[in-house]
C-alpha cells in the first residue's frame, strides 16, 4: 500500500520548509520513499506506482533513470558489440549515435540544433504520449518523415535494451508511427536516361569507367562494389557474387540484409572487360580486391566522389553544352537505379528483380520501382497474390481485367 505524509522542517537559516513523502512497498517486498514539493505530484506518482505494482510493471530504477542515461547505456552496449565485431559497423554506430544525441537526448556542440528532446525525462514518465509528442516536435521543427522514423527506430531500440536490463517494463516507442503529408516521404525512383549514362561513360577513363559500367549493369551499391574480390567473379558461370560491403570507415561487414547476399548474371562484354582488368592488375589472387586503392586497401567513396565522379559530371555537362545536347547530371547511386530499370525494361519478373537487387522484400522492390513495371506485370503480380489467398478462380471464370469489353 502506498501512503503520503507531510513533512515539515527548518533550514539552517530558520526557514520553514515542507514536502510530501510517498512511501510504498514493491512486489518484491522492498520499501521505497520518494519526496515531492507538491502534494498533487505525489498523488499522481502514488496512482502510477500503485498501478505498476499491481500490474507487475513496476521497475525501481525507472524513477531515477533518465532517457539520456538509458541512451548512453545503449550506445555503450553498441560500441562494445562494434569493438568485438558483432555485426555493428562503425558507420552504423555513428549513425545511431547521431540520431540519439542530436534529437532524443541533445547535447551541446552537436551538428544539429534541436531543443525538443526527451533526455531529461525519467523512464517512469516516458509514456507513449511523451514519445508521440516528441515525434510531433521533430516534425514541427522540419525534420523529414524518413529521418523522424529513423530517430524513433533508434530510440525504440535503446528503450528495448532498457527493458532487457529491467530499467523499464515496456517500450513506449514500439508502436509510435510517423505519417507524412500527401506527397511527402520516399519519392519514386527516377533512373538516369541511357543517353546521360552513355555521355558520362564516354568521359570516364580507367578504373572509374569500369567501376561505373559494373555498377550500371550489376546494380551493386558503392559499399558493395569496394568490397568485391576476384573470388566473387565466376567467369565460367558468368555471374557476380555479392556477399559483403565496406562502410565509410573502411570496416568490412556482411551485406545490409540476408537477401543482400546474391548472384547477379553479367554480360559477356562485362566479363571480357573484367578479364582484361584482371590481367592488367598488379595482384589478382582470389582474395585480392578488384578495385583497390594505391595501397591495396579499400577505396574511399567520399574521395572518389570529390576527385573523380563529380568532376566527371561537370565535364560531361560542359561537353553536352558545347555540342548543343542536353545532359542531366546524376549521383553515383543512380547507377544502381539505372541497372534495375534495365532489368525491368528487359521484362524480368518482379521477384527476379528483387533477387538481383538484393532487396529484403518484394514489397520494397515494388514500392521503389513498381511504377517502372508494365501494367501487365502489375496485373500478374496481383493475380498471384489473389490466387494465394482465395485459390484459383472457378472454371470459366475470369479476372476482372480479363473480362471482355461490352460491345
Amino acid at each position: 500500500m502506498a501512503t503520503i505524509t507531510k513533512r515539515r522542517w527548518k533550514t539552517s537559516k530558520g526557514v520553514e520548509r515542507e514536502a510530501w513523502v510517498l512511501a510504498y512497498t514493491d512486489a518484491g517486498g522492498k520499501r521505497h520513499k520518494e519526496q515531492y514539493e507538491k502534494k498533487r505530484v505525489a498523488e499522481a506518482r502514488r496512482t502510477e506506482v500503485t498501478h505498476q505494482v499491481v500490474s507487475g510493471t513496476y521497475r525501481a530504477d525507472a524513477a531515477s533513470t533518465t532517457v539520456a542515461e538509458a541512451v548512453k547505456a545503449y550506445l555503450k552496449h553498441l560500441s562494445g558489440r562494434r569493438d568485438r565485431g558483432e555485426h555493428v559497423t562503425e558507420h552504423y554506430y555513428r549513425t545511431t549515435e547521431g540520431q540519439l544525441l542530436n534529437y532524443v537526448a541533445p547535447e551541446g556542440e552537436r551538428p544539429v540544433e534541436f531543443n525538443g528532446g526527451i533526455g531529461a525525462v525519467k523512464l517512469s514518465q516516458c509514456t507513449a504520449k511523451v514519445v508521440g509528442d516528441f515525434r510531433d516536435r521533430m516534425r514541427d521543427a522540419g525534420v523529414g518523415v524518413v529521418t523522424t522514423r529513423r530517430v524513433l527506430g533508434s530510440l525504440s531500440r535503446a528503450l528495448r535494451y532498457a527493458v532487457a536490463n529491467d530499467l523499464i517494463a515496456v517500450n513506449p516507442a514500439a508502436e509510435i508511427t510517423v505519417t507524412g503529408k500527401r506527397g511527402e516521404g520516399p519519392k519514386k525512383v527516377v533512373a538516369p536516361s541511357k543517353a546521360d549514362v552513355a555521355a558520362a561513360l564516354a568521359e570516364a577513363k580507367g578504373s572509374l569507367a569500369i567501376r561505373m559500367r559494373l555498377s550500371a549493369s550489376a546494380g551493386v551499391r558503392a559499399s558493395e562494389l569496394y568490397a568485391l574480390r576476384w573470388k566473387h567473379v565466376a567467369f565460367n558461370a558468368g555471374e557476380l557474387t555479392v556477399d559483403s560491403r565496406v562502410d565509410a570507415y573502411k570496416n568490412e561487414d556482411t551485406t545490409k540484409s540476408e537477401a543482400g547476399v546474391r548472384q547477379v548474371p553479367l554480360s559477356s562484354a562485362m566479363l571480357a572487360e573484367l578479364r582484361k582488368w584482371k590481367d592488367a592488375a598488379a595482384s589478382s589472387e582470389s582474395d585480392d580486391l578488384i578495385f583497390p586503392n594505391a595501397k591495396g586497401s579499400f577505396l574511399d567513396h567520399k574521395n572518389i566522389l570529390k576527385r573523380e565522379f563529380r568532376p566527371l559530371m561537370k565535364a560531361a555537362a560542359a561537353k553536352a553544352k558545347e555540342e548543343g545536347r542536353k545532359f542531366r547530371p546524376f549521383n553515383w547511386h543512380a547507377l544502381r537505379h539505372f541497372a534495375i530499370s534495365l532489368w525491368i525494361e528487359a521484362d524480368l519478373k518482379p521477384k527476379t528483380v528483387q533477387t538481383f537487387a538484393g532487396h529484403s522484400t518484394l514489397a520494397l522492390t515494388m514500392t521503389r520501382y513498381g511504377h517502372m513495371f508494365p501494367s501487365d506485370s502489375h496485373r500478374n503480380v496481383m493475380d498471384q497474390i489473389s490466387s494465394s489467398i482465395f485459390g484459383a478462380a472457378p472454371n470459366g471464370a475470369q479476372m476482372a481485367h480479363d473480362e471482355p469489353e461490352a460491345a
